[in-house]
């Protein structure tokens, strides 16, 4: 969110990344393991609505040289926007759900079943996020059953259902274990860490408001300059 002279206002952000595949991984090693660097990134974005920059992707994936979109996997924060404009930009690409989102997702209903901060909904979350890496759809929504049987209190029994729901209605983006077994990442950090270390960064400083045009602007310019195009951009530009 970029603070504006029309109030605060969504930037969206998009990267293209290539990174070599690591070893296979099981579960129990998802946030231990180290992957190799991207070799090649190209970041894209602004304060535009989604069916402006839906588009964007289209256009990146032809400069990129991008025929099959069966070879590429888009990873978000399981966004409705995100995934009506994959499917439409980049028909055959596969999706995933960002881990951490769904990690968060559960964390949310422990709250609710145990209490802030309690070692049964730590022991509970990372049980479901097990669920989540090793089962897919179905673990998940065993794990989840599982606890309405034990729920008493409506708040607890609603808060699983909210759960279950938020799965369900993306049950086919949770193929962990067959990217975790080819050595391929499952979270969305790259698009995260640009949110906050370029854009935030830079866009929110102390006091700062933008004009939406100058702010994507200087959004381009942070863009390329993270990415693998600030060489190219400048060319461009001085010929």
């Amino acid at each position: 969110m970029v603070n504006t002279w029309d109030g605060w206002r969504e930037m969206r952000l998009g990267v293209f990344a290539k990174r070599q595949r690591g070893r296979p991984a099981t579960a129990d090693e998802w946030d231990t393991r180290r992957l190799p660097p991207p070799s090649a990134r190209v970041l894209f974005g602004g304060i535009e609505t989604a069916e402006h920059f839906g588009p964007r992707i289209r256009r990146w994936a032809s400069r990129l040289g991008i025929r099959d979109a069966s070879e590429i996997t888009v990873l978000g924060d399981g966004a409705d926007w995100i995934r009506n404009q994959s499917r439409k930009q980049l028909p055959g690409a596969k999706q995933l759900l960002d881990i951490f989102h769904g990690s968060e997702h559960l964390s949310g209903c422990a709250r609710v079943l145990y209490g802030e901060g309690a070692a049964e909904g730590t022991a509970w979350v990372e049980a479901g996020r097990r669920a989540l890496l090793t089962a897919g759809a179905a673990g998940v929504q065993a794990h989840l059953e599982a606890g309405r049987a034990q729920a008493r209190s409506a708040a607890k029994r609603a808060a699983l259902a909210d759960a279950a729901g938020y799965f369900g209605r993306r049950a086919d983006l949770l193929g962990y274990a067959g990217r975790l077994a080819l050595g391929q990442s499952i979270g969305s950090g790259m698009v995260e860490g640009a949110c906050k270390q370029v854009i935030g960064k830079r866009m929110k400083q102390t006091g700062a408001r933008w004009r939406v045009r100058r702010a994507n602007r200087m959004a381009t310019l942070c863009f390329n300059f993270h990415g693998a195009t600030w060489t190219p951009y400048w060319q461009q530009r001085l010929n």
